[in-house]
């Protein structure tokens, strides 16, 4: 029997929040279903890349923020 999987299950699976009977459905399923493992292949790449984002602004655009605010501060 064919079973399919929802792209929100297989996201829940990458993120390992789903019931230990599903995670082993799910990776019976990748053992035999090239296109499923493909699509969840995608999805962990997608993971790891978003997880490697850098999480909150960069030097320069805290320094001009600061140097801006300090404009402010001179003319009161």
């Amino acid at each position: 029997m064919i079973k399919t999987f929802t792209h929100e299950t297989l996201l829940r699976y990458v993120y390992n929040e789903l019931p230990a009977k599903e995670t082993q459905s799910i990776e019976q399923a990748l053992l035999h279903d090239a296109d499923l493992a493909a699509r969840c292949a995608d999805l962990l790449q997608a993971q790891r890349l978003l997880d490697a984002l850098q999480h909150g602004p960069s030097d320069r655009a805290v320094d001009n923020i600061l140097q801006y605010s300090r404009t402010f501060m001179r003319s009161s």
